[in-house]
Parts: structure tokens; sequence; C-alpha cells
């Protein structure tokens, strides 16, 4: 399976990321790793990334896809993976389709955390750290809004979008989000049954 889940800053998406991984024990591919990782290393991508992340800017969408297309080739990526920060506009997510339709595969389901603005404000502000204030919390949802927010409606017309209220106790969230995940290995299921392979020699 390949998961893809997006939510805003305070949906609660890092903790309910890790939750799944260790649910379906499946690989994470998180663009935060990628970006510590290359800069580490002082690859030529981390080097061309921490231009960028110094001066408090986007990553250009051509470093992250070649950092993601070099990290799917590895073995440990060949069974599926919940991306993490990825795909973050349309263009990233065309990339992403191209490069599993080279491989033969594709996004199985993307998840999206539901939570309203005024319920992400009051969690990020409880937060109490220095970045956190009322202006820059209010420009990192703008950002979310303006660059993020497309992306699901490129998968909703792709048939691949659930939706899942973030409201709640962690345990609350999960119980949908698995809900959800379930469903999908049943149906899954069902259709292999329904149409088994009729290759003869």
């Amino acid at each position: 399976m390949i998961i893809i889940l997006i939510g805003p800053p305070g949906s609660g998406k890092g903790t309910q990321s890790q939750r799944l991984i260790d649910y379906l024990e499946t690989a994470h591919l998180s663009t935060g790793e990628l970006f510590r990782e290359h800069i580490s290393s002082e690859s030529a991508l981390g080097c061309e990334a921490k231009q960028f992340i110094s001066r408090g800017e986007l990553v250009p969408d051509h470093v992250v896809d070649s950092m993601v297309v070099q990290t799917l080739e590895q073995p440990r990526f060949a069974d599926g993976c919940l991306f993490d920060g990825y795909p973050r506009s349309v263009p990233q997510a065309e990339a992403l389709s191209q490069l599993l339709n080279l491989q033969q595969r594709e996004v199985t389901l993307v998840l999206e955390l539901d939570v309203p603005d005024s319920v992400l404000v009051e969690r990020l502000l409880a937060r109490q750290r220095a970045d956190d204030t009322l202006e820059t919390i209010k420009h990192r949802l703008e950002v979310y809004g303006a660059q993020t927010r497309p992306l699901l409606e490129y998968y909703k017309q792709r048939g691949k979008l659930e939706t899942v209220d973030g409201q709640g106790s962690v345990d609350d969230v999960f119980g949908r989000i698995q809900a959800v995940v379930n469903q999908l290995k049943t149906d899954s299921s069902e259709s292999e049954e329904s149409n088994p392979s009729t290759c003869s020699n």
C-alpha cells in the first residue's frame, strides 16, 4: 500500500503517521528526514536544499522530487510506504504519479486529517513554542491552504481521497483512520477473489 497523509499544521499528522506506520508495519518516507540525511551527507541535492532551508524558503520541487526518486528505488520501499510531507503541491503529485507509473505502482489511498482552523490555532498556541505566535500560525495555515489544499481536489477527482475527522483524542482519530484502512484492505481482498488470475500456459 502506498498511502499519503495530508493535514495542516496542528492536525496531529506526525503522531498519526507514526501510529499508522506501526500498525501497517510499512516504510516511512518523510521529506524532513530526507532533507536531514542529504544535508548531513553533504550530497549535491542536500547542499542545494540547504540553501533554501537556511533562508526559510521552500525547497524547489525538482530537488524534492529527485530525493524521492532516489529513495523509492531502495528495497525497503518495494512493498509500499507512508508519505509524510510529500507531495505538497499538485506538480509534486503529478511527478510522483509518473514515477510510480514507471514502477507499475500507484497511490493506494490519500488520507486527509480535517480540523477547523480555529481548533488548529488553539492547539498550536497551546504548544507554547517561541515560533508559534498567532501571526506565524495564521501565515502557515495560509501557505497550507494555497499550496496543499489543491491536492485534495486532485486526489478526490482520482477517487483516492478519504477525509477523516481530526478532532478528539489521539485514539479516537486513529480509530477512524484504522476503519478507513481496514475497509480498503477488505475491498482489495474481495476484488482479488472476484477477479482471479486466468493466465494459462
